[in-house]
């Protein structure tokens, strides 16, 4: 490592596959068929895709019950409401566009399955926006249902906390326990290809100490899209971010740990640049001339009077950790992520002493209450 990057952390190496909880075996898989990429099969814009193909034939006999509007403007609350709506023919285009979509999410799955990388795997969990909506929850189901009728023993989930949550509470995991002895919290930033998120992440370990009851206490989002930000300005904004949430935290009283944990898209080198997978960030963020971590220990040098470590890893990683302590009961297990792109990530539970796994305690009874209640709807 270059005597430049020293400091951004003394912990870990950025893209770790040993973290503390767990073994990371594979991280943005890319499959590839006759069409290209697999997981752009099952993206949000594939979804939306499909959507607009069973529009067309009612388009044309001018009975689209959607009207004019472009099916990539159309909320996730709207096609929720049309879900249950009076409106039986737009309820049967969304039932018809989730049917399809679920028959693509299979078909990466399936072909992650066969990958050395997830073979075994036992539990995913999907996380990414697409995810929190009534419609997202019911092509997860759907592709739970498909992938078990075709002999695939694999449960599908959709993730416990709120995607946006996920991608900071995630962040948790990075970090060594012995962090947390004398702090309840910490910074968290999950960087997307339209907004990025910062927020104050709660440890709640008095709790739980297997951190289940962690939450994010307050965030802030920008979204730089709409922007189209310079990287420098980018990193500027995103550094104020942090600074005003450290000054809410310490007026607030929390205890925060000089840990800044980032999750962010692409290939994450140990040394914290980014190989590739990052053509959707403000600017150029790849190669070996930009450094985010070692940009945020320069301008935030301290935290609580204490030297600032940052540890990055990849997004789907990071959001995918957030489930740590609710996979105790099995040992390899991974996540998808529905957004822009499908990102992914295969997990092993690392053993405790005496070769056991650590306890979720009331985690795993909790999580599979709360999946039958959603699956009764």
């Amino acid at each position: 490592m270059n005597d430049d990057l020293t400091g951004t952390t003394d912990i870990a190496s950025h893209g770790a596959s040993r973290l503390p909880a767990v073994e990371v075996d594979s991280f943005n898989v890319e499959l590839k068929d006759e069409d290209g990429f697999v997981g752009d099969r099952a993206s949000k814009g594939a979804f939306r895709d499909i959507l607009e193909r069973w529009r067309k034939p009612l388009r044309r006999s001018g009975e689209d019950p959607f009207g004019k509007e472009p099916s990539e403007e159309i909320s996730k609350k709207a096609l929720d409401d049309m879900l249950v709506g009076d409106d039986s023919e737009a309820s049967a285009i969304v039932h018809s566009a989730i049917e399809e979509f679920a028959q693509e999410l299979a078909y990466v799955t399936r072909r992650l399955l066969k990958t050395k990388a997830w073979a075994r795997t036992q539990r995913i969990v999907v996380g990414g926006g697409f995810r929190a909506s009534r419609l997202g929850e019911l092509a997860i189901a759907r592709t739970d249902i498909i992938l078990k009728s075709e002999g695939f023993n694999v449960d599908l989930l959709p993730i416990r906390h709120d995607p946006d949550d996920a991608g900071l509470i995630g962040a948790l995991h990075l970090a060594p326990a012995w962090i947390f002895e004398a702090h309840d919290s910490i910074l968290a930033v999950d960087i997307g290809g339209t907004n990025i998120r910062c927020g104050v992440v709660e440890t709640r370990a008095n709790k739980a100490p297997d951190l289940s009851k962690a939450c994010v206490w307050e965030s802030e989002i920008w979204r730089h899209a709409g922007d189209e930000p310079s990287r420098e300005t980018a990193v500027k904004r995103l550094t104020k971010l942090l600074k005003d949430l450290i000054a809410a935290a310490e007026a607030e009283g929390l205890k925060l740990a000089p840990f800044i944990g980032i999750a962010c898209p692409g290939v994450i080198n140990e040394d914290g640049s980014i190989e590739k997978g990052a053509q959707n960030l403000p600017g150029n963020w790849e190669g070996p001339k930009f450094n985010l971590p070692v940009s945020l220990v320069e301008g935030i040098p301290m935290i609580g009077g204490n030297d600032t470590s940052v540890l990055m890893h990849n997004d789907g990683v990071v959001q995918g950790l957030s489930e740590v302590p609710f996979m105790q009961d099995v040992e390899r297990w991974g996540v998808l992520t529905i957004g822009t792109g499908l990102g992914n990530a295969r997990f092993t539970n690392r053993r405790k002493d005496n070769g056991k796994k650590s306890n979720g305690k009331n985690g795993d009874k909790d999580r599979g209450d709360k999946d039958k209640r959603d699956r009764k709807g």
